[in-house]
């Protein structure tokens, strides 16, 4: 009995035995998690931040570019300062900033390393390298941020800032992590992915203090970082220093375009910033004092701007009438102002002398000739399919939709809709004579200043225009990027252009542009805006191109409160027109009075 009691016992104790091997041998063999869970108290992963792409005018020339900063690491547990006030004076920082900082690591970890001063100048890093040996517990971990050599284009160029935790949430691919920057506007954030590069992993094998003791595994597990693509814009730095110049201190846009490639060579929104205000440590500060800025320099106007066209809407009104065959360029208009205003001595003119003479009745006219053809005998309904015909002829410029720029946030203005008419005055309550503002480019026509250059480039191509874009090439490969290869052209006939530019030949050469655009041994093309505002003095707006055969520019500017156009838009233009082409300008004295004129805010 004693024996087979003892044998029972015998093989239990060999069955617990088999049972406790079998499954130390699943725990260290077969499921490897176990051992990552060992592993993981022992290292620690570092990410490596890869360089971001530069960015590059087109002619070569560095526009921004990656500058060092140095993160200020703690790891609360080890931390020994002796001399407090030392390290405070060190950093700038309070005593009282302190305590919170040190607390802040403690709440997050006692074990693990957080950031307790951000982004170090290289001035700051390197004043206080040598006491970093008397400071126990705290490391230095190196950062990029971005700057920028010459302090324009900012609107366009965007800033990058740390990410979100609506950012984080939003990235499905999960790349991001907290305290990573990612661009917020601008090409930064259009080319986001292109300008990041790849983030690179060390692991390092840590005590249980967290004291670093070497690579695990000799690096076998680590992955080199890889550098962001570099970005070949088609900005001319130099040109868009000049706009810059020449808008200071008003409030406006003015954007320059290839005809023959929808290349921007210049975009400017005034009032702009200095992009390097959004860099380094005082960027929160200085984000804030941009917000709250009342003339809004965050606001991008050359792309986000949204105004009546005036004047410069006569050119597309032209073009429509002549496509749907209501006018000739021989068609002669009173000059009968009961109805309309108009401007200057001239009574009966051609299309040719109306846009030169910029006839308010003649476009009047030619309005209610194109909406009213006689599609029905109802005069509503007849106005209805009118607006419907001009809707879609406008619409071919460019206007009324986005372009499709390289850039977030693009407007696309508004050309106004039957729909829209019935909304305010009701079905069959209005016509031509309701609305006939809108032959003046006022009314309820909206139109982007980006969206005016590039109706100045189509005109100078006699019917087409590409897509407006800032970024021609991206990495090694530096070939035009495909989707900005593609000739989008009008509903208008080419042959109906060519009284449009002579007749804007005849603005420069003799009409409301002749003191202000016209240059010697240029032949300049453009036309006059006037947009009345009931809140001031009217903008000034002058759309161009230049030269006249085989132009390499276009233009559109737009300043606010300036009056006239052919007084700062136009005397802009021509100055920036004479620039690009002839490399320099000598009008010194269209200079002064643009730079000192009395249109500013």
């Amino acid at each position: 009995m004693n024996d087979n009691r003892r044998y029972i016992i015998q093989i239990a104790i060999a069955l617990v035995a088999i049972i406790y091997l079998v499954k130390l041998f699943f725990i260290q063999v077969l499921d490897p998690s176990y051992k990552f869970a060992a592993d993981n108290n022992i290292i620690q992963r570092v990410d490596e931040y890869p360089y971001r792409g530069l960015i590059y005018d087109r002619n070569e020339k560095l526009i921004v570019y990656n500058n060092p900063v140095y993160d200020l690491m703690v790891v609360p547990k080890e931390v020994k300062v002796k001399d407090t006030l030392f390290f405070c004076s060190l950093f700038n920082i309070t005593l009282e900033d302190y305590k919170t900082r040190l607390q802040a690591a403690k709440d997050y970890s006692y074990v693990k390393p957080s950031v307790f001063i951000k982004q170090l100048s290289n001035k700051d890093f390197a004043a206080a390298q040598d006491f970093f040996v008397d400071f126990p517990g705290f490391y230095i971990q190196a950062r990029t941020v971005r700057s920028y050599p010459f302090p324009i284009l900012a609107n366009a160029l965007g800033y990058i800032g740390e990410t979100s935790r609506r950012e984080l949430d939003r990235d499905s691919s999960k790349y991001y992590k907290k305290r990573d920057y990612i661009g917020k506007s601008g090409l930064e954030l259009k080319y986001e992915k292109q300008l990041r590069g790849r983030r690179g992993v060390q692991y390092r094998m840590v005590n249980v203090r967290g004291v670093e003791k070497g690579r695990f595994k000799q690096g076998e597990y680590d992955t080199t970082s890889i550098p962001g693509n570099n970005l070949i814009s088609t900005i001319d730095v130099e040109l868009q220093r000049y706009a810059e110049t020449l808008l200071k201190g008003k409030v406006g846009s003015i954007v320059a375009i290839e005809p023959a490639t929808g290349e921007i060579l210049a975009m400017v929104s005034g009032p702009s910033y200095d992009p390097n205000l959004l860099t380094g440590r005082e960027y929160g500060n200085n984000f804030g004092a941009l917000v709250k800025d009342s003339l809004n320099p965050l606001f991008n106007r050359a792309l986000q701007g949204q105004f009546p066209p005036g004047s410069i809407f006569k050119i597309a009104q032209a073009l429509v009438a002549l496509q749907e065959g209501v006018i000739t360029p021989d068609t002669r208009i009173p000059c009968n102002r009961s109805i309309i205003n108009c401007h200057g001595a001239h009574s009966f003119e051609d299309l040719k002398g109306a846009i030169t003479n910029s006839c308010n009745p003649y476009f009047r006219n030619v309005y209610q000739r194109v909406l009213n053809q006689n599609l029905s005998p109802n005069t509503f309904i007849d106005t209805e399919l009118g607006l419907e015909i001009w809707r879609k002829h406008i619409m071919s410029f460019g206007f009324g939709s986005k372009l499709g720029i390289d850039l977030p946030n693009e407007k696309g203005g508004y050309i106004p809709t039957v729909a829209l008419y019935d909304r305010i005055y009701g079905d069959n309550q209005w016509k031509y004579s309701t609305i006939y503002s809108n032959s003046i480019g006022q009314g309820e026509v909206q139109v982007v200043p980006l969206q005016m250059a590039n109706f100045a480039a189509t005109v100078a191509n006699r019917g087409y225009y590409l897509r407006p874009h800032l970024i021609k090439a991206i990495g090694e490969n530096q070939q035009p990027l495909p989707e900005y290869q593609e000739k989008i052209y009008t509903s208008v006939e080419r042959k109906h252009f060519d009284v449009a530019v002579n007749a804007m030949e005849e603005v420069v050469r003799s009409g409301t542009g002749q003191y202000r655009a016209k240059l010697k041994d240029i032949i300049v093309c453009g036309k006059t805006g006037t947009v009345q505002n009931s809140q001031g003095e009217d903008h000034s707006v002058f759309i161009a191109f230049a030269p006249k055969d085989n132009p390499k520019i276009a233009m559109a500017v737009y300043v606010e409160n300036a009056g006239e156009g052919a007084r700062a838009a136009a005397g802009i233009t021509g100055l920036m027109i004479e620039k690009y082409i002839n490399g320099c300008t000598d009008n010194i004295v269209q200079e002064t009075y643009i730079l000192k004129g009395k249109f500013i805010y």
